[in-house]
């Protein structure tokens, strides 16, 4: 009775409200509220640090846009600027109708170019502009230069004759040509060029095989244009070899930037003989379409068989 009545004083003290069940009640709410208060006050610094994250990230992106704009309107004056820089005469003396004479700027060993990387002396075209030749200029610097004195009928005339030139072609697709050379009515190499282009934009999707170190500079030389899009699959071959798809829309940013590539680079050098060769085997290949809905197959490895992808 004695042990009775000491477990039931004990018992009653569970009902004391200061050092009862409500006591231990109260002490945990306040617990609670503690640890949530400290749980909130850190996410929201998180919080606060991750959108000063992104205010830095939109500033610096920002800033590149602007540098890029800055560069493209640096080049866009050099290419201006390029055609009344006086070229030096055997004999010391500066031309001085280098401001009216367009082929007198253009190098030697781009004037004879035609829209494939060859020509004979006597099929040369003439250049369309005074600041945008054969191969002296861009069409996509030249799509972007100040507006000069006839530059907008110039830029007219050359585009009616692209589209009357691919037009022409229609005709023609049943029997593709198996040079890879523009047709008879596209001499001009920058016809040629906005030939390529068009029949590119009319592409669903074209194969690309080469070795990896290739593709990486393919990738790299493309990705900062507009219509460029990364492919989402890389798939590795063997030997090194690498394989992917690329829409139209790529295609046509890279057929753009190896044209301007082929057209700036030193002769003999890497970016030439790279860009020369991938530009080539691009134009042969769109020459050979046929309208088939197939997937069109660009193949830079002379070591696989045309049609045999694989290795």
């Amino acid at each position: 009775m004695n042990e009775l009545g000491t477990i039931h004083r004990q018992l009653e003290r569970l009902d004391d409200p200061t050092v009862g069940l409500t006591a231990l009640h109260g002490e945990l709410t306040q617990t609670r509220l503690k640890i949530l208060e400290l749980i909130q006050g850190g996410v929201t610094g998180l919080r606060e640090e991750n959108r000063e994250v992104r205010r830095r990230q939109d500033r610096m992106i920002s800033d590149l846009n602007e540098t890029r704009s800055e560069l493209r309107e640096l080049l866009d004056l050099a290419d201006v600027l390029r055609p009344f820089v006086p070229a030096d005469r055997p004999g010391g003396q500066a031309d001085q109708g280098a401001q009216t004479d367009p082929e007198e700027t253009t190098p030697p060993e781009r004037g004879v170019e035609d829209g494939y990387g060859s020509a004979a002396p006597d099929t040369a075209p003439p250049a369309v502009s005074s600041d945008t030749n054969s191969q002296g200029g861009t069409m996509e610097h030249a799509k972007r230069q100040p507006p000069e004195a006839g530059s907008h009928d110039q830029d007219v005339a050359l585009r009616n004759a692209i589209e009357a030139a691919y037009r022409g072609t229609d005709s023609s697709v049943d029997q593709p040509s198996t040079t890879g050379r523009a047709p008879a009515d596209a001499k001009d190499p920058q016809v040629a060029h906005g030939i390529l282009l068009l029949k590119a934009a009319g592409v669903a999707s074209a194969e690309l095989t080469a070795h990896r170190d290739t593709w990486e500079w393919l990738a790299a030389l493309a990705v900062d244009h507009d219509h460029f899009r990364t492919p989402p699959a890389v798939e590795d071959i063997k030997e090194g070899r690498v394989r992917t798809v690329l829409s139209g829309r790529s295609l046509i940013a890279l057929l753009i930037k190896l044209w301007n590539t082929r057209s700036t680079a030193a002769p003999l050098e890497g970016d030439w003989a790279l860009a020369t060769t991938s530009y080539n085997r691009i134009a042969d290949e769109l020459a050979n379409v046929t309208g088939q809905g197939e997937t069109i197959p660009i193949v830079l490895d002379d070591g696989l068989p045309r049609q045999e992808t694989d290795g």
